[in-house]
């Protein structure tokens, strides 16, 4: 690995949360906070002391200029780039306590107008590791075009590729999202995926696999590293050719939401910092484990020292 940067670029969000429980119309407040993908692995990251930039169009409007503030003060190297159009919103809202509900508000947005000229070579070739997600090219054309084109950059570059899956339904299909995904995961050296996400991309919906078969099978796609995410049910991973388990942290869940993009930095920060896979699973299992006992997508992620707190007593539910 010649840097130690990690490049990402996607769509950032508003997020607008129902602090309480029930219909939007009888719920209040709602407070206002960021969300997407690759801006909360970049913070994720951030905080446990990775070098990030991250790359992305906002509007020209007031949660446009909270993202920029937000991640410029995370310490992430921002690129955000002015857009006509607006920056889209996410609403989060709990019908009962067993729940989430997350509603999009993005078609035509500005951070799904992203094009390849945003992403320069040098900024792409220099980078340690490239992160994109599946979440990207789900947005629009010109989104997708981006996506595959800094892919290939960073390959050319000998940079090493990772890639989130993160299938979202709202924004398409299964069967159009699975061969576009299945193509990225192919181009990839480090891949994420939850156990759904792995069968989408191994076109075997019906497949009854455990974890690690399933990472098996994605890496004869063509990664040399695939870690399949299983939320309260721990992570497996097989690295060349080597595997590894992480066994599930007991915790209270309050916000499952953004869980698995800070497993995803826990896991970047620890290989930028040159960590063995074992210590890069072990940090990003701890790293998901955190954001769900806190409110949010990002803005309560651990830094080192209470996430060194939090591992020292992880055998007590939170």
């Amino acid at each position: 690995m010649h840097s130690r940067t990690l490049l990402t670029f996607g769509e950032t969000m508003g997020r607008l949360d129902a602090e309480g429980i029930g219909l939007l119309d009888g719920v209040r407040p709602l407070s206002l906070k960021l969300a997407g993908a690759e801006s909360n692995v970049a913070i994720a990251a951030a905080r446990l002391g990775a070098d990030v930039t991250w790359v992305g169009r906002v509007g020209p409007d007031g949660v446009g200029d909270l993202i920029e503030r937000r991640l410029r003060a995370e310490g992430v190297a921002t690129r955000a780039l002015r857009d006509a159009a607006f920056t889209g919103l996410m609403i989060s809202s709990r019908r009962t306590s067993a729940g989430v509900r997350v509603d999009y508000h993005r078609a035509g947005s500005a951070g799904s107008r992203l094009r390849p000229s945003d992403l320069p070579q040098d900024l792409i070739a220099g980078a340690g590791v490239l992160h994109v997600t599946g979440i990207t090219p789900a947005l629009s054309a010109g989104a997708r075009e981006a996506t595959f084109y800094a892919v290939d950059v960073a390959r050319a570059a000998g940079v090493l590729v990772s890639v989130d899956v993160n299938h979202r339904a709202k924004l398409w299909s299964a069967q159009e999202a699975a061969p576009v995904l299945r193509d990225l995961v192919a181009r990839a050296d480090l891949v994420f995926a939850g156990p759904e996400e792995a069968r989408l991309v191994l076109d075997a919906p019906n497949d009854d696999a455990d974890p690690l078969t399933l990472a098996r099978a994605v890496v004869a796609l063509g990664p040399t590293a695939v870690i399949i995410k299983d939320g309260p049910r721990g992570a497996v991973a097989m690295v060349d050719g080597v595997e590894h388990v992480a066994p599930p942290v007991p915790v209270h869940a309050v916000d499952p939401v953004g869980a698995g993009d800070a497993f995803v930095g826990g896991y970047l920060a620890d290989l930028l910092a040159g960590a063995d896979p074992a210590q890069c699973l072990t940090t990003a299992a701890r790293t998901g484990a955190y954001a769900v006992t806190v409110p949010g997508d990002c803005e309560h992620l651990p830094y080192r020292h209470e996430l060194a707190a939090f591992a020292a007593a992880e055998d007590v539910a939170r």
